[in-house]
């Protein structure tokens, strides 16, 4: 089994009002069938009131993040999945509840995970 990213940054959010509180009810839905159906490994969005700090080998942290790097914000899931079809069906369920595309990457294999 692969684990996958499904995601989506901030500004694809548009709901607002009761659309935004349909759209959290229903995301949340989602994220508990994935739980009870065992494919749940962790979701949650980034906090984007804390910036980020970059930490060097020696310890060293200076504000912000990759300065080149695109902005890392939004909504994110990982779930556990026995095939891609599999992570883009869960993702389409994600996007339909969000109200936003998502989009879906796959972790490499590690054997210590």
């Amino acid at each position: 089994m692969s684990k996958y990213l499904i995601s989506f940054p901030s500004w694809a959010m548009v709901a607002t009002g009761g659309e935004l509180e349909a759209a959290g009810r229903e995301s949340r839905a989602v994220i508990e069938e994935a739980k009870r159906a065992g494919v749940y490994v962790f979701a949650g969005g980034l906090d984007e009131s804390v910036a980020p700090v970059s930490v060097s080998a020696n310890g060293e942290v200076t504000d912000g993040g990759y300065p080149d790097g695109p902005v890392l914000d939004g909504g994110f899931a990982v779930f556990e999945l026995p095939s891609r079809e599999q992570a883009v069906m869960w993702a389409s369920r994600l996007a339909k509840a969000c109200r936003c595309r998502q989009e879906l990457r796959v972790f490499m294999f590690d054997p210590a995970s």
